[in-house]
């Protein structure tokens, strides 16, 4: 069988930013364009679908998993969990099955853990990534996916099953290159996320995860071209990471203002930030305060929040929005309680927090910031497809 003409290949790796990758060995002889790529305020529930659609977050209507929507709440029922053992429900494992019987219960198609959240709380509170972000109709202002363009354009292509282990979705798509139908194809990895989550980001777990990366994927480049004459790659990240060096216990200091959860405001207590919103002005004004008495972290204006492309219209992902400074984890959180040693989600502009891009191509005008990717990978389908007069 001869080969196939062209292969456009995106590789995603969750959390390999730029300051992981750049003095470590990576491709690097492969290699035409290595260099930082702008991210997404937020974490990957927000810089994913940017990549997906090519929009910013107040577009996508993506950020947080979780908003204040006590009217749309599916949760209504899981307040009566708040009944259940504390030394039973604080558990990492048996938070995860009770997230996969939540999820399935609602019907929840897209990615969904409920973390630490508080049962007593939940019931105030929306998931917001109720569809699958990689399926048509999965992103919450209806915008289309790349996915979607290729289709109309009559692209052949793979896209990994983000369900799946990792080596499995390597797997999957070495199993369709010898077929060589597909023109384009989405590789989707990221256990390396979780491994700088554990040690941080400078210790010989973290090379060795790299030096994985570099090798898996030497194997299935020679496999790419063994099916294909022209072979285009990218392998790209939607952050970095950033090493932990002190927690912060923001839930404390707000509690200890006397206030009620839910009747004077609400709030969801990211890992890096909080999100608030209030329904009396004693409440807006008290807890601004005390929140600008905490040195190791800012408010974020307006203008601030219109720059990182967060400035959400009806106050969707809060009213108010508090960012630790890098590094500094807000623990307890409804994330988790447990100190981790590295952690996204601090200002997009910190070196840290620098996506990673790298290709066998020479890019003129490389992306500058995440949701570009897009329009790179739109170029790529149009290259194999190019218009007709």
């Amino acid at each position: 069988m001869p080969k196939k003409d062209k292969l456009a290949l995106y590789i995603f790796i969750d959390a390999l930013g730029w300051e992981v990758i750049k003095e470590r060995p990576f491709l690097n002889d492969l290699a035409r364009t290595k260099e930082p790529l702008g991210t997404i305020f937020g974490y990957s529930s927000s810089c994913d679908p940017s990549i997906l659609t090519g929009k910013l977050p107040q577009e996508h209507e993506h950020f947080s998993f979780f908003r204040y929507n006590p009217k749309d709440s599916p949760f209504a029922i899981c307040k009566w969990l708040d009944f259940l053992p504390k030394s039973l429900t604080r558990r990492g494992r048996v938070r995860q099955l009770m997230s996969r019987f939540i999820g399935k219960f609602y019907g929840i198609t897209g990615y969904f853990q409920i973390y630490n959240m508080p049962f007593k709380h939940l019931s105030l509170f929306d998931h917001t990534e109720k569809r699958d972000i990689y399926k048509p109709g999965g992103i919450n202002s209806g915008a289309s996916i790349i996915f979607e363009y290729l289709e109309a354009r009559g692209i052949p292509f793979h896209a990994s099953n983000w369900r799946l282990p990792e080596i499995q979705r390597i797997e999957a798509l070495e199993a369709d290159l010898p077929k060589r139908e597909i023109e384009f194809a989405y590789l989707f990895l990221g256990d390396i996320d979780a491994v700088m989550h554990e040690h941080g980001t400078q210790g010989p777990e973290v090379d060795s995860s790299v030096s994985w990366y570099d090798k898996r994927l030497r194997q299935t480049l020679d496999l790419v071209n063994q099916n294909y004459d022209d072979v285009e790659f990218y392998v790209f990240s939607d952050h970095g990471m950033t090493n932990t060096i002190d927690n912060c216990d923001l839930i404390s200091r707000i509690n200890a203002l006397g206030f009620t959860f839910g009747k004077d405001y609400a709030a969801v207590y990211d890992s890096t930030m909080a999100r608030f919103w209030f329904f009396n002005e004693n409440a807006r004004k008290s807890i601004a305060e005390a929140l600008g008495e905490e040195p190791r972290g800012k408010i974020l204006d307006q203008a601030t929040l219109a720059d990182y492309g967060c400035d959400f219209k009806d106050d969707l992902y809060g009213e108010l929005f508090f960012l630790l400074d890098p590094g500094v984890l807000l623990c307890p959180s409804f994330m988790g309680e447990t100190t981790l040693k590295g952690m996204h989600g601090f200002d997009p502009y910190d070196k840290d927090s620098l996506a990673s891009l790298t290709s066998n191509q020479k890019l003129a005008d490389p992306p500058k910031r995440l949701e570009e990717m897009y329009d790179l990978m739109k170029a790529s389908a149009d290259r194999l497809r190019p218009e007709t007069s």
